[in-house]
């Protein structure tokens, strides 16, 4: 089966350019406190957990395919889903906060504002519905829809 939709969330690039910034700041305290080569050598391990840090909160990936909707690592497959809902900004802060279901899974990202509830249809799952932040919620709405059979996004 193709690849209805797939998502990277990525870090955007704003926080690379403010933790390079922060990582030469760490350079110029770091290059006239001690010798010349410790403080590259720092300065390059700093720069290189950085990107390692940015490219794992970043690969989370969401992807409908194959008759499941994968998150991250997590997994369901297309029968156990319900209907899905593409949410703007303010809903998607009130789905994760005021109203939130602590049994919900979520895969959120500070730098989306919105996000898709997908109701989960599985009595043996505890979570009442999955909160995904994404790009493109209209479009992963849809995917899944059209996946399970649920209901199109509002």
């Amino acid at each position: 089966m193709a690849t209805a939709y797939e998502e990277r969330l990525a870090v955007p690039l704003r926080w690379w350019v403010q933790g390079s910034m922060l990582v030469a700041s760490l350079w110029l305290a770091m290059i006239v406190a001690v010798p010349s080569p410790l403080a590259w050598s720092v300065t390059a391990v700093a720069m290189l957990l950085m990107a390692a840090a940015f490219r794992s909160y970043g690969g989370a990936r969401v992807r409908v395919a194959d008759g499941q909707l994968q998150v991250g690592r997590a997994r369901i497959e297309a029968r156990h889903l319900g209907a899905a809902e593409a949410l703007d900004a303010e809903q998607t802060r009130r789905t994760a906060g005021v109203e939130a279901d602590a049994r919900a899974f979520l895969l959120l990202r500070p730098y989306l504002s919105r996000a898709v509830k997908v109701e989960i249809n599985d009595p043996a799952d505890p979570a009442p519905y999955w909160l995904v932040s994404t790009r493109h919620p209209e479009a992963l709405a849809g995917a899944v829809g059209a996946m399970s059979g649920g209901a199109a996004p509002r």
